[in-house]
């Protein structure tokens, strides 16, 4: 698929998937495109933890009370920071935009390959999700689930919602510019 066919199609599916079981090798793909991310400094802090076992899958599955995608995931992606990150440059870490770039090159390539995905992240803060997905997944103490990313095959169609346009949302120069070619 040609990237900005990709770019239009990419939205967040919370709707029903297939069983079909998501192949490794796109999997692998899938983490390829986010570990082809770039990061600050080329530190490279996200790793991942790709989820195909299918007892863990019923777990994951079961956590989530409304979200029908993630109830019907056939695979996860958990993208994994430091809890205490190295200040790379001038005091400041980038985990989190790292992670960011990683989990947006990842949603891409599911699009790209037909899966659907969600970016799962704040409901992991809540009542101490992330923790026990954390210890599921044997983490390290050291480690933190910053994002979780539920893929399969979508049965319904929907379309990414609408964009503001650029007139809206971009500016040539300045803020106060009102030049929009």
């Amino acid at each position: 698929m040609d990237l900005f066919e990709t770019l239009k199609k990419r939205h967040s599916y919370r709707g029903s998937m297939t069983k079909q079981k998501v192949p490794r090798e796109d999997l692998r793909t899938i983490v390829q495109a986010g570990i082809m991310a770039p990061s600050g400094k080329n530190a490279q802090t996200t790793e991942f933890i790709i989820i195909d076992k299918p007892d863990l899958i019923d777990k994951l599955n079961k956590l989530h009370p409304v979200n029908t995608a993630m109830q019907q995931a056939q695979a996860m992606i958990a993208c994994i920071i430091d809890k205490e990150p190295e200040k790379i440059y001038s005091g400041y870490d980038f985990q989190l935009e790292d992670c960011a770039a990683a989990t947006e090159n990842m949603l891409l390539a599911i699009t790209a390959l037909g899966y659907a995905s969600v970016w799962i992240d704040g409901w992991l803060r809540m009542d101490k999700r992330a923790d026990t997905i954390s210890a599921w997944l044997d983490l390290p103490p050291s480690k933190k689930l910053q994002i979780l990313l539920p893929i399969g095959k979508p049965l319904e169609s929907w379309a990414q919602k609408e964009k503001k346009t650029f007139k809206e949302r971009a500016r040539f120069n300045s803020y106060t510019c009102t030049e929009v070619n």
